[in-house]
């Protein structure tokens, strides 16, 4: 199989953290100014400080080590591949790896700091354009293949297995560094009426009829009603799919009930993300030798009598032709990274909002379909998730105990709203809200009991050390912590714990019941809502075609996932998005070379 990328085998994971390089440090020679030893530098990355301890020789960069809570899979090909551009190089001046701006400017900075903290001087310098080029090595002008899939999350992979599995020669480009978009970033968990873990613990009563109705009724009716019911028809056969021909890992005896769904019904990946998905699916790329090139941006698609029959890339500055003769699939992801396509679709979602959504969600796949003649719908629908960190954007996983009764809490000490709401309804209160932010509280036995303080250690450093959250060893030190007023909070936390006896609540009518908030320490996080799903884009069928304005579909184009916009109406209820990507992303890897 042919891999275009930076991974290495020489990448380590030890104790939660990313380490990088093999060489094994002496003693550290921070207080010693010189050409020679080893020296520790810091830079602040995207989710808190990058360290980095730098082996010196006559002046030579020979080794560079790192601790970081940077996405481990994320952070891993960008730390090599700068670290070995510096090595070639014998400089720190190299250029950050696109699309992981902060994570490469942090380690960089880090590794700088390193060395001019310690007045350290290297010898002259590589000759720039001879180490750039030996790190990205060339690839040919052209490659023909039969299905050409664009963008490597959970619907490129779905689609490019399946097309493999006919006997396709297939490839998957994808512009960032590392595989798995927002799929890689998500907490990973699917819905799937009658699933086996709902039959294990005894929840009956669900079935496709009701997942389809609150489907629909989430979306404010507005998805397309046929492939609302065909994601709901074929969820439980794409959750037993990843089981059973993938090998993923879901746990056995737990469950999310995600905001607006009438029951348990989403199955939870091992290690609580999208990583165990992603990763098994890498794997079974693999073993059908699927080629994938990161790095590697598609910038528009080639078509031939009026059918579409490749892509145009390009790969570090060459541009690059992908052949695709029986098909693209296009898997490119929404675009919630794009702020000035977001504004253009809503002037809501302006510069205000952070985003929880991989760099890469930029829009790509929509805008190169649409120069092609493809139709789009929903743009303007554009969810916020609620619980995200208010410094970064991204998505708290950490806070999952709220699928389990965590509270949310206001600055005034107050319940606002059902805390299992749909998103937008649970963000528009909490923007709502004094700051326009809220806390979520909960306590130690529900976030053991969840497994989210075991599967999120890192972010709860993470959080730690950005100051949005509050350990404390009682309810009143928590709300003095926060400013909150504690006689309102503690009378507020007297009902919580009331309603969660009683299992019934009079004042948001918690659909499964708040968890009480007893035993300490007692977790306070801070929380604000964050651009999260774009719920529009192209127009598709049932067979994942992209379809014209005349509702005809554009032969040999094919799309799943967040960039068709007929799926989630006006809005996207949790756990949908994984159940979306995996069944389309299948439809469209079975029909292509089938019209």
């Amino acid at each position: 199989m042919k891999r275009i990328n930076f991974k290495s085998a020489a990448l380590l994971v030890a104790s939660g953290l990313v380490l990088v390089g093999c060489q094994t440090t002496g003693d550290t020679a921070s207080d010693v100014a010189g050409e020679s030893g080893v020296y520790e530098g810091t830079g602040e990355g995207r989710n808190g400080n990058i360290v980095t301890e730098v082996t010196i020789e006559d002046g030579k960069i020979k080794a560079i080590d790192v601790e970081s809570s940077e996405t481990e899979r994320l952070a891993e090909p960008v730390y090599e591949q700068l670290r070995e551009e510096m090595i070639a190089r014998n400089s720190t001046e190299v250029d950050s790896v696109s699309g992981s701006t902060m994570t490469s400017e942090g380690y960089i900075n880090s590794v700088t700091n390193a060395l001019e903290e310690n007045n350290v001087e290297l010898t002259e310098a590589t000759d720039q354009s001879e180490a750039s080029d030996s790190q990205t090595g060339q690839l040919d002008e052209e490659y023909t293949y039969d299905v050409v899939v664009v963008g490597a999350g959970g619907a490129g992979f779905s689609a490019a297995i399946e097309a493999a599995e006919q006997g396709y020669s297939v490839t998957i480009i994808e512009k960032m560094p590392v595989t798995g978009g927002n799929t890689l970033i998500s907490g990973g968990e699917m819905n799937a009426p009658g699933n086996w873990v709902q039959e294990k613990l005894g929840i009956d009563g669900d079935s496709t009829d009701i997942y389809y109705e609150d489907t629909m009724e989430g979306g404010n009716n507005e998805g397309n009603p046929e492939l609302v019911r065909l994601m709901a028809d074929s969820a439980l056969a794409s959750a037993e799919w990843l089981k059973d021909e993938v090998n993923v890992e879901f746990l056995d005896d737990q469950l999310f009930q995600f905001g607006g769904h009438s029951f348990q019904r989403a199955l939870i990946p091992v290690g609580h993300t999208g990583q165990e998905l992603i990763d098994k699916m890498e794997a079974k790329a693999d073993e059908l030798g699927i080629d994938i090139y990161t790095e590697t941006e598609a910038q528009s698609l080639l078509t031939t009598d009026d059918a579409v029959s490749g892509v145009v890339a390009t790969n570090h500055g060459q541009e690059v032709t992908f052949n695709a003769e029986q098909g693209v699939i296009l898997t490119t992801g929404g675009f919630g990274s794009n702020v000035e396509m977001r504004t253009e679709a809503n002037e809501e979602y302006d510069d205000r909002y952070g985003t929880t959504n991989s760099p890469g969600a930029t829009g790509d796949g929509i805008i190169m379909a649409q120069e092609v003649g493809a139709t789009v719908d929903n743009l303007e629908h554009i969810q916020t998730y609620p619980v995200s960190n208010p410094k970064t954007g991204e998505i708290s996983l950490l806070a999952d105990s709220r699928f389990d009764g965590a509270a949310l809490i206001n600055q005034e000490g107050e319940r606002f709203v059902e805390e299992l709401e749909r998103r937008d309804v649970i963000s528009k209160a909490i923007i709502d809200q004094t700051g326009g932010y809220a806390y979520q509280v909960w306590d130690q036995t529900l976030g053991e009991e969840t497994g989210t303080l075991e599967a999120h250690q890192r972010e709860l450093e993470q959080l730690q050390e950005q100051d949005l959250i509050y350990v404390a060893d009682t309810l009143e030190e928590g709300a003095e912590y926060w400013d909150i007023p504690v006689e309102q909070f503690m009378e507020t936390v007297e009902k919580i714990n009331a309603y969660a006896e009683s299992g019934e609540d009079p004042d948001f009518n918690h659909r499964k019941g708040l968890a009480p908030i007893k035993d300490a320490p007692f977790y306070f996080q801070k929380a604000a809502p964050s651009v999260h799903h774009t719920m529009g884009g192209l127009v598709i069928n049932e067979h994942a075609e992209v379809l014209n304005e005349s509702g005809e579909p554009i032969k040999n184009l094919y799309a799943a996932g967040e960039l068709t916009g007929v799926i989630q109406g006006a809005n996207r209820l949790g756990g949908n998005a994984i159940t979306d990507i995996i069944t389309f992303g299948r439809i469209a890897g079975k029909r292509i070379g089938h019209h």
